[in-house]
């Protein structure tokens, strides 16, 4: 046997010089890298305010676009009630006139329309006696002082969709009848 006093350097085993030579190499590069990243927090700071900014970018896109959908939807309702209020017209006149009576024909088809439109938030305005609004009503005659305009005749209904006017009524003007 040897004595630790008889060994060399080219005696140790090469299981020894591979433990210290790792642990130098674990040395430089963790050096390394904690420089680099003192390098690098700048650009990474940049790299993460860019995200930032294209994630906030891209949820403004999202919410534009929803809304945009919801307005083309709307739209395209209006465009369609819009060319349903003539039919409407006839139906109120019919109605008037007394040939939508019940058990027709016609008055079903009739309260079946008016029921939908209904549904989709369409509301019919303009009723003799309602207090005179010039942004509802288009008065195309003027039968009293001015002093509390009301609604007298109605020629043709005004419309409401949801909170839009798509069309106003079409009525004359009056004083409202004396209180008695």
């Amino acid at each position: 046997m040897t004595s630790p006093d008889d060994v060399t350097p080219d005696d140790v085993t090469p299981e020894v010089d591979e433990t210290v030579a790792e642990a130098v190499v674990e040395e430089a590069p963790a050096e390394e890298v904690a420089a680099d990243q003192a390098a690098a927090d700048p650009q990474v700071a940049e790299l993460t305010e860019a995200l930032q900014r294209e994630r906030a970018q891209f949820a403004n896109f999202k919410r534009r676009s929803a809304e945009e959908a919801l307005q083309a939807v709307a739209r395209g309702k209006q465009i369609l009630v819009e060319k349903l209020l003539p039919v409407l017209d006839d139906l109120d006149r019919a109605r008037e006139h007394g040939d939508l009576a019940d058990g027709s024909p016609l008055k079903a088809l009739a309260d079946k329309l008016g029921d939908v439109l209904t549904s989709e938030k369409l509301a019919k305005f303009g009723e003799p006696g309602d207090v005179f609004d010039p942004e509802l009503h288009e008065a195309i005659q003027n039968d009293g002082s001015g002093d509390q305009p009301v609604l007298g005749l109605v020629y043709r209904a005004g419309y409401r969709l949801g909170d839009k006017v798509i069309r106003t009524a079409m009525v004359t003007v009056t004083d409202p009848p004396a209180a008695e």
